[in-house]
């Protein structure tokens, strides 16, 4: 079922949704070589707790950890380790969601580890500009296959390619919820987008082909073909006023609003 939200519901996203912004703008301060990835997931632990909240990905179907922390190749959901230490040039995306006053966040960032050759920066920017763009289309009245048309649009223009096997979704009082939201297809399909309706867009974009596999942990979803991943993600409400993108800083959503523009 697809669950709109009263005001009051979405401020109780919106609170949900910033101790996130804040949470992953420490990690992202973070992200260095020599660091572990356990080392990331403690802080965000640890951070989360501080501000009242609850690690919504810890024991949600058994996974382990309060991050998924995804390196190079990795797509999403991997799981966090000691032993897995970030160098100069890896890739990393922090996926991470927060339970706050019964509400959920959920947002992921890819950030560069040192320095990256331009063609990997140019993966991470154009997918950073197909999550905004796929916002702009999240409005009242459009359908959600708008949203990912505007993904797969963009992101096979500069050359790269959509994971087709993980979708966004639906997020508030759950987790996950209805619609899913993938990120390509026919503009024009799927559920009308209706005032409160808040939506987790989340493209997922691979240097080379889009096929992807899980390794033997069940969780870890790595390209089949080993090139690297990037993905961003943010809560989005669906308002009267247009789409608001609960888990962006005003920061973010500043320097985004150019981008956005270009479906308004």
């Amino acid at each position: 079922m697809i669950v709109q939200l009263s005001a009051r519901e979405l401020d109780r996203v919106r609170a949900a949704s910033q101790v996130l912004a804040g949470i992953l703008e420490e990690l992202r301060a973070m992200v260095r070589p020599g660091i572990t990835t356990a080392d990331l997931d403690a802080h965000a632990e640890a951070r989360v707790r501080a501000e009242g909240g609850v690690p919504a990905f810890k024991g949600y179907r058994g996974f382990p950890a309060t991050l998924c922390t995804s390196v190079n190749s990795e797509v999403i959901h991997g799981i966090p380790s000691p032993t897995r230490v970030l160098r100069d040039g890896d890739i990393i995306s922090i996926d991470m969601g927060v339970k706050l006053d019964g509400f959920f966040g959920d947002a992921a960032i890819t950030v560069p580890v040192g320095r990256v050759p331009e063609s990997v920066a140019t993966l991470l920017r154009v997918t950073h500009e197909a999550l905004w763009l796929a916002i702009a289309r999240a409005r009242v009245g459009g359908r959600v296959s708008d949203i990912g048309h505007a993904v797969q649009v963009h992101v096979e223009a500069a050359g790269f390619s959509v994971v087709r096997e993980f979708v966004g979704h639906g997020v508030g009082p759950s987790l996950h919820t209805e619609p899913q939201v993938p990120n390509y297809g026919a503009p024009g399909r799927g559920p009308r987008l209706k005032e409160g309706m808040v939506l987790a867009i989340e493209p997922m974009v691979n240097m080379g082909g889009p096929a992807v596999k899980v390794l033997r942990d069940g969780w870890t979803a790595v390209t089949a073909d080993g090139s690297l991943s990037a993905h961003f993600e943010h809560t989005v409400a669906v308002t009267a006023d247009g789409p608001v993108a609960l888990s962006a800083s005003s920061s973010e959503r500043d320097a985004s609003a150019a981008v956005a523009s270009r479906t308004a």
